[in-house]
């Protein structure tokens, strides 16, 4: 069993058109993409974050449902997350509706009591560890799933204009960063958390605030770069054609890092200590792999494991 904890809101994205601006409704939040992506693979998943019972709340879970994926939490009546993406002369703009709504219900009680059975992965990220005081819960219940001896992943997903406190976020996330076994992050995450340091050097400096056994860094179209049992491996970006969106991609990724860990039998440090180079390498390449196919379509749509 692989939980997920982390936000879940409706996109509310602009389409082109004349006249008063018309929006489409899409599901999303990282971590509830993440979810998805692992019962597309095979994965028992469950998701451990409120959802709502408003209508907005029925359409997330019942996506949710949909691939699989078992609802952990109780339903909350409060509203929705909301993140309405809007066009300003063909420039997307984002405004975050997250002020007391449904996903934000969270408290170590709470969530320890909603954990299942036999939980071998806890993965969390996203705008959920990125301020307030569920930020907190959560990097409190990672904590406590890491010190039980369970796997702990972690994807920052890194949204700058969301962190009014850069010191406090830090903070909170070097705390993650050391009960991390596994982790995955894009270099602008990266560079934005180490300012200061070029990419390898921020790398090195990660790497040393980390307990993570495996570490992978995405370069967008240059690839990726993973770290574990003592190697190094750059791989390319597999070919996207045609190139639809990216929506997901990264979170694609992630599931697929875990899922096949999963499936080979790696959870534990040890395994993933004795990993080699190859299979490191093929590991990247079939994270890659499912993200260039997501990038095919529309929206998140992680690909299914006989696509794989």
């Amino acid at each position: 069993m692989i939980a997920v904890g982390g936000e879940n809101l409706i996109d509310f994205v602009q389409t082109a058109g004349e006249g008063l601006p018309s929006y489409i409704a899409n599901p999303g939040g990282s971590p509830y993409n993440c979810a998805i992506a692992l019962a597309r693979q095979g994965v028992e998943t469950g998701y451990m974050t409120p959802v709502s019972t408003d209508a907005l709340g029925g359409l997330l879970a019942g996506r949710l449902e949909a691939d699989g994926v078992a609802l952990l939490a109780e339903r909350n009546e409060r509203p929705t997350s909301l993140a309405v993406v809007s066009l300003e002369e063909g420039i997307p703009t984002y405004a975050f509706h997250r002020s007391g709504t449904a996903e934000r219900q969270v408290d170590l009680a709470m969530l320890e009591a909603a954990t299942p059975d036999g939980l071998d992965v806890f993965h969390v990220g996203g705008l959920a560890v990125a301020d307030g005081a569920d930020a907190d819960v959560w990097q409190a219940y990672f904590g406590a799933c890491a010190a039980r001896g369970v796997c702990t992943s972690l994807d920052p997903n890194v949204r700058a204009s969301l962190i009014a406190d850069r010191a406090a976020y830090m903070a909170r996330m070097e705390r993650l960063l050391a009960d991390a076994r596994v982790l995955k992050l894009s270099d602008e995450d990266l560079l934005w958390m180490y300012p200061e340091a070029d990419l390898d050097a921020a790398i090195d400096v990660l790497r040393g605030k980390t307990g993570a056994a495996l570490v992978v860094v995405t370069l967008g179209p240059d690839g990726a770069i993973g770290f574990a049992g003592g190697h190094r491996v750059a791989i390319p970006a597999a070919p996207v054609e045609p190139l639809i969106d990216t929506v997901g991609a990264g979170d694609t990724f992630m599931a697929t890092l875990l899922a096949q860990i999963s499936r080979d039998g790696m959870l534990s440090a040890e395994g993933l200590g004795a990993m080699s180079a190859e299979t490191l390498e093929r590991l990247l390449s079939m994270a890659s792999r499912a993200a260039a196919i997501n990038c095919t379509r529309s929206g998140c749509n992680p690909p299914f494991l006989s696509e794989l």
